[in-house]
């Protein structure tokens, strides 16, 4: 949860601001995924902030919702024309992906 909160603050991506009048507020929650490796073994304990997205009303709350998933489209194009060019790829975890989809 630290390392999250701290990359909300090194981004800056919120500011404390008064709640609307006439609006309900959109609560939080925070999400406990686990990492695991082949063998179902756990091998990072992973820690978001996400909204309580059961609580929302649509053009009230948002107006538009986006994942920040590549689709397996681009995945395979990606791969295709590394492999062609001899691209040398690697897997990372961005910790910060979504902060700056």
């Amino acid at each position: 949860m630290q390392e999250e909160l701290v990359e909300f603050d090194r981004n800056e991506v919120w500011i404390l601001v008064p709640p609307p009048q006439h609006h309900p507020i959109v609560g939080t929650i925070w999400v406990f995924p686990n990492k695991l490796d082949d063998a179902r073994v756990i091998i990072r304990n992973k820690a978001g902030l996400v909204a309580n997205g059961f609580t929302q009303i649509e053009g009230l709350n948002y107006d538009e919702c986006f994942a920040h998933v590549a689709r397996l489209e681009a995945i395979k194009i990606f791969l295709a024309y590394a492999t062609h060019k001899g691209f040398k790829f690697y897997q990372t975890v961005v910790k910060s992906a979504f902060l700056n989809g």
